[in-house]
């Protein structure tokens, strides 16, 4: 009886290990062959013989020097900065005090308002950005990095607050009550109370916000035009594709080089991202 529990258990981790094993490959193969296809010449990209997952003529660096030199991409990387940074503190201002107030101000409809505010996030961009191109050209804002600014907002508020919503209703109402006995108003209670407490769910929302208007590609290719204005996603691919030509090595590097700032970011706040989202989707 003892072996056949052993022996099972034995399976059971085997069969874990190796979903897990498989999960990883599946994932990191993408970015995998993105990096080591970035180091290659561009007769062994070209070349249909060897095995494509290695690198066996010899590594250069040429990608990404001319990326740098032949192209506007420390241009491109600045404007997607402006924008992603800008784009992420309109949206947390705007989702904190939209999900403190829908979790703690009960007011009539706030449930029904709440569900509102998600199901925004699930119309897709390609229904809005011909309604938002109309509305950005009125105010002048077309071919400018600022039209991301003013749409950005409209694709991450909803998720965010939902998000925030889910986590704020896990704080202990006991604070609250403790916090209005001190004599304190509801916005000192937000400060000094519920974003100390609700770090970990902010830091998650904030990391969502970030990488969403980082990593933006439809808003860009429909309302920015010129090189000078353009952000990283849009203005990469028109630089290296022309026509049918791709120019895949520098079309890796600068895919490498753009994926740094995401990653980095998720790699020293992990921790309070998945707390954060795990607090939310439970309590949401």
């Amino acid at each position: 009886m003892i072996r056949s529990i052993r022996a099972r258990r034995k399976l059971t981790l085997v069969l874990c290990y190796t979903a897990l094993a498989a999960f990883m490959v599946f994932f990191l193969f993408p970015p995998f062959y993105m990096a080591i296809t970035s180091f290659k010449t561009n007769q062994e990209i070209e070349s249909l013989r060897g095995i494509p997952f290695l690198i066996q003529q010899g590594v250069t660096l040429k990608h990404y020097r001319d990326l740098f030199t032949k192209t506007d991409f420390l241009l491109y990387f600045r404007n997607t900065a402006i924008v992603a940074v800008l784009v992420t503190l309109i949206a947390m201002t705007i989702s904190v005090l939209a999900a403190y107030s829908l979790s703690r101000l009960r007011f009539f409809g706030s449930v029904t308002l709440g569900t509102a505010i998600f199901l925004t996030y699930l119309v897709p961009e390609t229904l809005l950005f011909i309604p938002l191109f109309k509305i950005v050209g009125k105010l002048g804002l077309l071919n400018s990095k600022w039209s991301l600014v003013l749409v950005l907002p409209t694709a991450i508020v909803p998720f965010c607050t939902w998000m925030l919503i889910g986590y704020f209703g896990s704080v202990p109402r006991e604070l609250d009550e403790a916090a209005l006995v001190d004599g304190a108003n509801y916005l000192q209670m937000l400060l000094r109370v519920f974003l100390p407490v609700a770090l970990p769910g902010l830091v998650a929302a904030t990391m969502f916000a970030f990488t969403v208007s980082w990593a933006s590609f439809l808003y860009p290719m429909a309302f920015i035009f010129s090189s000078q204005e353009q952000v990283l996603t849009v203005g990469t691919v028109t630089t290296l594709i022309k026509g049918d030509v791709y120019h895949w090595g520098g079309l890796m590097a600068g895919a490498v080089l753009a994926c740094l700032p995401p990653v980095v970011l998720y790699v020293f706040l992990m921790d309070y991202y998945i707390s954060g989202l795990t607090a939310g989707a439970t309590k949401a």
